[in-house]
């Protein structure tokens, strides 16, 4: 007796077309994960393309299938897999999707309300040697379990290379080599759903100060997205003179907290002040609005600064130490990056406890972390505010060579990031210059 095998269509497709990007579109979700870890190359990358084409709908199907193997070192194929879907090195500890081209971020960004959240980074956010920032915040940021909730739930993610992260590599002769990055900073924009910045995080902030600061700008998006043209600039200029005004505020009651004597006469900032539209029967230009608190913010920024030694930063870094604590799993994430060293388990050792050898060194992040964070808002952000507030930067690509020329002092002119200047002498061929 003969039996006839009935196929599903998608399956007989397949079979007769072979496995590309329309055919497997068709296959059921369950199915693709499963391929997309198939241990044929050629295949497992169409897969993932697939579900990568699905935006988080596809990496929510991968997690229903392989969401509880993940946190085993045992399948580094399943983790593997996850990166390239979520395109972000250890994604099995955020669970997060990244978009990597802005106008399809943008495009999601209007279809769900939310804003976005557009990282800038050397090297790229899904390799292990990405700039230094750029690995921090895959430790402390978005594996933490609030940070993590509050990106998934509430914006729109994507990041973009700027430029390829330096590396170095220290040969000792006898085997042994170290590689590192050279140089490098990130910086998170905040944008809404047209891609014009909104808001701005140069630089590593704790995890605390994070969410914080992320509150308030998605709170202006929402105001500022009710509104166009002239109105909507007239908030967003009203939110950079009241933050540029906060942040002086707190700084000043960081000093006075530490015992230490503010600068004498500050300048009172005034953020409440005629928009261009009242200011145009005086014949002032936006700009003459602004010019008066941004040079009052510029002499009280010089004079804070210059009271702000080393020691009083250190200082003042303790004063927010619980905005820099790391969560378990931040923790975690950081012991499976040396397993062998950090492993207590069979030692009879508990983790966290004051046997535990990762935690000197989870403190001294914390605290480099929090010193980080102070710095990043008290020195960095207003500079970034005086330019919102100066210019109108509707482009975050104007915006952004800016910040890596003026602020990270890495601009897209010098080709070296300043690690060969002209005027040094090494005594090797060529100065070591290589050029492929």
């Amino acid at each position: 007796m003969l039996f006839k095998v009935l196929l599903p269509m998608t399956v007989m497709a397949t079979l007769s077309l072979g496995l590309n990007g329309s055919v497997l579109a068709q296959i059921p979700s369950q199915a693709l994960v499963r391929r997309a870890v198939s241990e044929t190359p050629s295949e497992s990358k169409q897969a993932i393309a697939t579900l990568r084409a699905q935006g988080p709908t596809g990496l929510q199907a991968f997690l229903e299938t392989y969401g509880n193997q993940l946190t085993s070192t045992a399948n580094p194929q399943l983790r593997a897999a996850l990166d390239q879907l979520c395109q972000q090195r250890d994604c099995y500890a955020s669970r997060l999707y990244w978009y990597t081209d802005l106008e399809q971020a943008k495009a999601a960004a209007k279809a769900s309300g939310k804003p976005i959240l557009s990282l800038r980074l050397l090297g790229r956010l899904d390799e292990d040697l990405s700039c230094a920032n750029s690995r921090f915040f895959r430790v402390s940021l978005y594996p933490n379990a609030d940070v993590s909730k509050v990106l998934r739930d509430r914006f729109i993610l994507h990041w973009q290379a700027v430029r390829p992260a330096p590396k170095v590599t220290i040969d000792f002769g006898d085997g042994r080599k170290l590689e590192r990055t050279l140089t490098g900073n990130s910086i998170h924009y905040i944008l809404n759903a047209e891609g014009r910045p909104i808001d701005a995080l140069p630089g590593l902030y704790g995890p605390q100060a994070f969410l914080r600061r992320l509150a308030k700008a998605q709170k202006v998006v929402k105001e500022s997205g009710k509104l166009t043209g002239s109105q909507q600039d007239n908030v967003l200029r009203q939110y950079y003179r009241d933050r540029l005004a906060a942040i002086q505020a707190n700084w000043k009651a960081d000093l006075t907290k530490l015992g230490l004597s503010a600068p004498a006469g500050l300048a009172e900032i005034r953020t409440n002040v005629p928009t261009a539209e009242a200011a145009a029967p005086r014949a002032l230009s936006k700009m003459a609005v602004e010019m008066p608190i941004i040079s009052a913010i510029s002499r009280n920024q010089q004079a804070l600064t210059t009271a702000t030694n080393e020691k009083a930063w250190a200082s003042i870094a303790e004063l927010h130490a619980q905005d820099a604590r790391l969560d378990s799993n931040s923790q975690t994430l950081m012991r499976s990056k040396n397993l062998k060293a950090y492993d207590v388990s069979g030692r009879g050792i508990a983790p966290g406890s004051e046997d535990d050898p990762l935690m000197p060194i989870i403190r001294k992040f914390e605290s480099l972390m929090a010193l980080d964070t102070v710095r990043n808002e008290y020195l960095l952000q207003p500079k970034i505010y005086e330019w919102l507030l100066g210019s109108s930067f509707n482009d975050v690509e104007r915006l952004n060579e800016q910040v890596y020329s003026q602020l990270f002092l890495t601009p897209s002119s010098d080709p070296w990031l300043g690690l060969a200047p002209n005027d040094a002498y090494t005594a090797i061929d060529n100065e070591g210059v290589i050029k492929n």
